[in-house]
C-alpha cells in the first residue's frame, strides 16, 4: 500500500475513516520493509564477512572462532568497520584493482556515510553468491556493482536452443518496456546478440550511432557479457548506461565478466526448471539420428578438471555413419572427437563450429563445406552438406557427401593410395608443372617441394636406367606417342625404388604438343615379388624334376618286382589268378604287393598287402615286406608267427613303414587254409553262388608297435569255393561308408559265373572306387579232384 492509498482511504462515503487502524497498519508495511531491507544488507554483509574470516583462516592458520575475534580486534585498531576491512581483506587476497578505479569514479559523489567502492563491489559479489533466484541477481548487479559506475539498468537474458534470448531478469526497467522485450527472436541484431554469437563481451559506446534495437534507453552506453558454464552460453549480462560511455579501464571489464561468471549458477539452476520439459532427452535424440539416411553423430560435451569445455564425447553413431578411415562404427562411440578425429581442430573449423553451435544454440547449416581427415597418415578431402544443431546439453551432426563425383574423387584418392600412384601434367607452352599429393610422398619429397620436369627425370634415376629413360622421353616428346618404362629411382634420402611411368601428349587438332600428362607407380614390391616368384620357380622346377624322377624310379620297380598281369597257374588241384593295376598317378606310385608261390613244403603261400603312402618310399618299403614274407616262410611257421616277425622287420629293419597284410597257408592234403590278417580287410569266400566275408580275426597293422601277437584262423575249402584277397583300391571311395564298399564287392561276386580269370577281370572293370590307389586282387578257386590223392 502505498502513501497515496493510505491518504485515499482516510476519508470515505464523505466521512472520516478509523485513523488508528490505518495509523497501525502503515507503521507496520514500513517496519516491515526496514526490516527486508536490513535482512538483505545483513545477508550481504555476512557473506563478505565469512569471506574474510576465510583469508584469516588460511594466512593466519588459526580456527573460525579465532579469526572472527581477530577482524573484531583489527577493525576497532584500524577505526572502520567490519565489513569495510572484510572488504579490503578480499581485495588485498584477490590482487584486484578494480575497487580503486572505482573509488576515483564515486569521489565526486561519496558522502561520508555511504559505503566505499571496494564495500559495494565485494558486496555485489557476495550477494550474487547469496541470491536464491535470477531477479535478485539482476537486482544486486545493479545496486552494488554497476549504479557507481552511473549505470541505470540491467537485463539478464537466457539463450534458446534455437539461438533466441528470453528476458528472465531486469532492474531499472519498466515492466511494461520489459513486457515488450520478454522474447528476442533468433536472427535480430542486438548487443545480447552479439555477444552471443561472438562470444565476447560487448562494449558500445552509444547504442543510437550503432544502430542496434535493445530493451532500455535508445541511445547511452552498453556492456553485453556472455554467461557461461561448461563451454556453453547460457545467457547474457546487459548493462545499460543513459549517456554514452567512456572506455572503461580493463579492471572494470575483468570485473563485470567476473560478475556475468557469477551469474551462471543462477541461471542454469532457472533455465533447469523452467526448460525441462521442452528440453529433448539424449535417447530421443539418439533414435532420432538413427531414423536419418545420411551419417549422423550425437556429440556430448567432455569438459576438463576446472569445469570448461575441452572436447565433445561421441555418444552415438547412427546406422548409416562410414569411417573415412574405414573404422568400425563400435570403434569411434565413446571415443572424444579430437582423438578419433584430430584434423577437425584445424581443417575446416569443424571443432569451432559445433564449439560455437553448442555454446550459443544457434544451428550452423551449410551446403557445402570441405572435410579433411587423415587415413593411414594422408589427407583424404570431401565436399559435403553439413548441420549442426544443439538439443539439450547434446549436439547432433548430420553430413552428406555433396555429389558422386565427390565420392569418386575421395575413391580414387584411396585407390591411389593403395596402388601407389601418382598422376601429374606438364604444360607444354608455361612449363607448369601439376602433381597429385600421392607423387610427393613417392619420390621422397616435402608437398611444398618443386615437382620435378619430366626432361630432369634421367638425372634422378639408377644410371643402369638413364637409357631407358630416354627412350620414354623421345618416344614420348619427338615422335608423340604414348609410352611407358620402368626404371629405378634414387629419392633425396638415398632409397631406391622400383618405379613405373606411362604418359601420353595431349595434342591439339594442328597436332601442336599442349601438355604431357601420366602416372608414376611404385612396384618396388612387385618386383622383389617377382624375383622371389622366379626363385621359387626355379626350385620348384627341380623339386618336380626331382618327383619325376622318383615316381619314374618307383614305377620302374614296383613293375619289375609285380607285372601288371601274370597268366593264372594250377598246382595241388588249385587255380591261382592275379591282377594287379596302379594308379593313374605317376606321383602317387604305392606300395601294394600280391604274392602266390609253392614252398618247399608242398604248402602254398598267397599274401596280399598294402603300404602306407606313395613314391619310392612305399615302393621300396613293398619290396622289403615282400622278400621278407617269402623267406620267413620258408621257416615252416604259420601265418600268425610269419606276421610277428614281419611286424619286427618293419618296425626296426625300415624307415617309417607301415602296412596291412593277410597272410595265408594252403594245404593240399587237408585242402585247409591257415590265415592271419594285420589291419587287413578280410578274404571273401564265394560258394555255392554265395559271397561272404571271412571272419574278423585280431591283428594290429604293421609297424605300429614293436612287439604284437597276430591271431589265426581256418577254413576248410571245398570243390568248387573261390576265395578272394585283394587291397582296398578295388572297392574304397571318398563317399561311401567302408562296409557299403565291401557290401557292393559281395553282391557282384555272388553274381558272377564265368571263370576265375573272368571274374578277377570282371571285379577290376567294374571296380567304382575314386581314390586313385593301387589294387591288387588274387584269386583262388578250388577244382572239382582236388584233394589227398592230387597231392
Amino acid at each position: 500500500m502505498t502513501e497515496s492509498d493510505i491518504s485515499d482511504s482516510v476519508i470515505q462515503d464523505g466521512r472520516p475513516a478509523e485513523q488508528p487502524t490505518v495509523t497501525r497498519l502503515a507503521a507496520t508495511v514500513e517496519r516491515l520493509r526496514k526490516e527486508v531491507q536490513r535482512a538483505h544488507a545483513t545477508a550481504d554483509g555476512r557473506a563478505l564477512i565469512e569471506m574474510a574470516k576465510g583469508v584469516l583462516i588460511e594466512r593466519l592458520r588459526c580456527g573460525p572462532a579465532q579469526a572472527a575475534r581477530q577482524l573484531d580486534t583489527l577493525s576497532e585498531q584500524a577505526g572502520v568497520t567490519t565489513l569495510e576491512l572484510a572488504a579490503d581483506l578480499v581485495n588485498q587476497a584477490a590482487q584486484d584493482k578494480v575497487s580503486a578505479a572505482v573509488g576515483q569514479f564515486l569521489l565526486s559523489t561519496a558522502t561520508p556515510s555511504e559505503p566505499t567502492a571496494a564495500v559495494r563491489l565485494r558486496t555485489a559479489e557476495s550477494g550474487l553468491l547469496a541470491a536464491g533466484d535470477t531477479q535478485r541477481v539482476a537486482e544486486s548487479v545493479l545496486e552494488h556493482a554497476v549504479a557507481p559506475l552511473g549505470a541505470t539498468a540491467v537485463a539478464i537474458w537466457a539463450a534458446g536452443t534455437d539461438a533466441s534470448l528470453t528476458l528472465v531478469a531486469f532492474a531499472g526497467i519498466g515492466p511494461h518496456e520489459a513486457q515488450r522485450w520478454r522474447y528476442v527472436p533468433p536472427g535480430l541484431a542486438t548487443p545480447a546478440r552479439q555477444a552471443l554469437v561472438n562470444r565476447a563481451a560487448q562494449w558500445i559506446e552509444n547504442l543510437s550511432e550503432a544502430g542496434l534495437p535493445s530493451i532500455g534507453h535508445r541511445g547511452g552506453g552498453r556492456a553485453a557479457i556472455p554467461v557461461g558454464a561448461g563451454g556453453k552460453l547460457l545467457g547474457v549480462l546487459e548493462v545499460c548506461w543513459p549517456q554514452p560511455l567512456e572506455p572503461q579501464p580493463p579492471q572494470v571489464h575483468r570485473q563485470l565478466e567476473a560478475l556475468a561468471e557469477l551469474c551462471a549458477h543462477t541461471l542454469e539452476s532457472d533455465l533447469a526448471a523452467v526448460h525441462a520439459s521442452d528440453r529433448p532427452d539424449v535417447a530421443d535424440l539418439v533414435r532420432l539420428s538413427d531414423g536419418l539416411f545420411d551419417p549422423a553423430l550425437v556429440l556430448l560435451p567432455h569438459l576438463d578438471d576446472d569445469g570448461a569445455l575441452a572436447d565433445f564425447r561421441v555418444h552415438h553413431v547412427n546406422t548409416c555413419f562410414v569411417d573415412p578411415a574405414g573404422r568400425a562404427r563400435g570403434l569411434i562411440r565413446g571415443t572424444l572427437l579430437l582423438e578419433s578425429y584430430p584434423m577437425a581442430a584445424s581443417e575446416g573449423r569443424l571443432f569451432e563450429r559445433i564449439e560455437h553451435v553448442f555454446a550459443t544454440g544457434e544451428t550452423y547449416r551449410a551446403e557445402r563445406v570441405t572435410l579433411t581427415e587423415l587415413v593411414d597418415q594422408v589427407p583424404l578431402t570431401v565436399s559435403a552438406a553439413l548441420s549442426i544443431s544443439r538439443h539439450g546439453d547434446a549436439v547432433l551432426m548430420v553430413w552428406r557427401v555433396e555429389d558422386e563425383a565427390a565420392r569418386l574423387a575421395a575413391l580414387l584418392q584411396h585407390a591411389q593410395r593403395l596402388g601407389r600412384v601418382g598422376g601429374f601434367e606438364e604444360n607444354a607452352a608455361t612449363g607448369e608443372i601439376t602433381w597429385s599429393d600421392q607423387l610427393f610422398a613417392l619420390h621422397g619429397l616435402a608437398p611444398t617441394a618443386d615437382p620435378i620436369p619430366l626432361a630432369q627425370l634421367p638425372g634422378h634415376v639408377d644410371e643402369a636406367d638413364t637409357e631407358a629413360v630416354r627412350r620414354f622421353l623421345r618416344t614420348l616428346l619427338r615422335y608423340r606417342r604414348p609410352a611407358s618404362t620402368a626404371f629405378r629411382l634414387i629419392r633425396p634420402d638415398g632409397v631406391i625404388r622400383h618405379i613405373r611411368i606411362i604418359a601420353e601428349p595431349v595434342a591439339d587438332a594442328a597436332g601442336h604438343l599442349l601438355a604431357i600428362r601420366g602416372a608414376y607407380q611404385d612396384i618396388s614390391s612387385q618386383h622383389w615379388t617377382e624375383i622371389a616368384l622366379s626363385a621359387t620357380r626355379d626350385r620348384l622346377t627341380h623339386t618336380e624334376e626331382h618327383a619325376a624322377e622318383q615316381s619314374r624310379l618307383a614305377r620302374q620297380l614296383q613293375q619289375a618286382i609285380m607285372p601288371d598281369a601274370q597268366p593264372s597257374t594250377e598246382a595241388f588241384g588249385l587255380r591261382i589268378a592275379v591282377r594287379y593295376q596302379p594308379t593313374e598317378q605317376d606321383h602317387l606310385v604305392g606300395g601294394d604287393w600280391y604274392d602266390a608261390i609253392v614252398l618247399p613244403s608242398k604248402k602254398i603261400l598267397v599274401s596280399v598287402g598294402d603300404i602306407t603312402g606313395h613314391g619310392i618310399a612305399a615302393a621300396t618299403g613293398m619290396v622289403v615286406l615282400r622278400n621278407a614274407l617269402r623267406g620267413l616262410a620258408a621257416t615252416g611257421a604259420g601265418p600268425g608267427q610269419m606276421l610277428t616277425w614281419l611286424n619286427l622287420v618293419a618296425h626296426h629293419l625300415t624307415d617309417n613303414i607301415f602296412a596291412t597284410a593277410v597272410c595265408g597257408l594252403y594245404d593240399p592234403q587237408t585242402q585247409v587254409l591257415r590265415w592271419a590278417r594285420a589291419g587287413h580287410l578280410p578274404p571273401v569266400l564265394i560258394r555255392a553262388g554265395h559271397a561272404s566275408t571271412l571272419p574278423t580275426i585280431k591283428g594290429m597293422i604293421l609297424g605300429a608297435v614293436a612287439e604284437a601277437v597276430y591271431e589265426e584262423a581256418e577254413l576248410q575249402l571245398e570243390p568248387d569255393d573261390t576265395l578272394l584277397l585283394y587291397t582296398d583300391g578295388l572297392i574304397e571311395r571318398r563317399d561311401r561308408y567302408l562296409d557299403d564298399c565291401v557290401e557292393r564287392l559281395l553282391a557282384i561276386s555272388a553274381e558272377f559265373t564265368g571263370t576265375l580269370d573272368d571274374r578277377l577281370d570282371h571285379l577290376l572293370d567294374g571296380s567304382d572306387a575314386n581314390t586313385d590307389d593301387d589294387t591288387c586282387v588274387v584269386g583262388i578257386h578250388v577244382s572239382h579232384g582236388a584233394g589227398r590223392d592230387s597231392a
